[in-house]
């Protein structure tokens, strides 16, 4: 594959081209500067793994951050439909404080290579499903680790958690974020609401935090999470 793509790009750029049936423009696109990844690249990247990430994506509001000139340019953070989204991305109304808003949905393949061509290189799935966004079925507990953390370090906080979350009699499962973290996911049934999600999963991480506070912390600010 990697010859392939070689001789690609020593070809002249193209205006488009199709991938399972979606088309994508500017395919020679480069997205990731540092592994020479184009637009094409990322299409066919998830060709190979849509039997795994799809059901994890699919039905579901997104966020995206999107970087249409590529990572490390200027990049943006969506969540509501906006304009220039293709028709396999469908719009979903959620309610806010204001009124019904339009989100984010995918109901397949076409839809996440679509995702590909507006310049999409993070989704972010909702731990609801699109028809009852506000009944979450899965709970996330995101550890995210500060400077100076080594891996091992990570692994062993998952597994604590998870343990925990066992004593309580809950399955949960791992999850990798893509960057230096690790999620940790809990399916859970569709009886409760959003507050009552995050008031357990905030209670199960100041438990640590306050058990190993040389370990852990709540908090999101850099300087207060160096080492933990």
């Amino acid at each position: 594959m990697t010859g392939n793509r070689d001789a690609r790009k020593a070809g002249p750029a193209r205006e488009s081209i199709e991938v399972a049936g979606v088309r994508l423009s500017h395919p020679d696109k480069v997205l990731y500067a540092d592994q020479a990844l184009t637009k094409q690249d990322l299409a066919e990247h998830y060709l190979l793994v849509a039997d795994h990430m799809l059901p994890h994506i699919v039905g579901r509001p997104l966020s995206l951050v999107r970087c249409p000139a590529g990572e490390g340019e200027h990049c943006f953070f969506q969540k509501h439909a906006g304009t220039g989204v293709p028709e396999a991305v469908r719009r979903i109304l959620v309610d806010e404080k204001d009124g019904p808003a339009e989100y984010l949905a995918i109901d397949g393949l076409a839809g996440l290579l679509s995702l590909v061509q507006i310049g999409v290189l993070e989704v972010h799935p909702w731990g609801s499903r699109v028809d009852a966004p506000e009944r979450p079925d899965r709970l996330i507990l995101d550890f995210d680790p500060g400077e100076g953390v080594p891996w091992e370090q990570v692994v062993e906080a998952a597994r604590e958690v998870r343990q925990r979350l066992s004593d309580l009699g809950l399955a949960s499962f791992l999850k990798a974020t893509g960057g230096k973290g690790l999620h940790v996911v809990v399916p859970i049934s569709r009886r409760l609401g959003w507050d009552e999600a995050k008031s357990f999963t905030k209670a199960v991480a100041e438990a640590m935090a306050h058990d190993s506070p040389e370990r852990y912390v709540t908090t999101v600010a850099r300087k207060a999470r160096q080492g933990r």
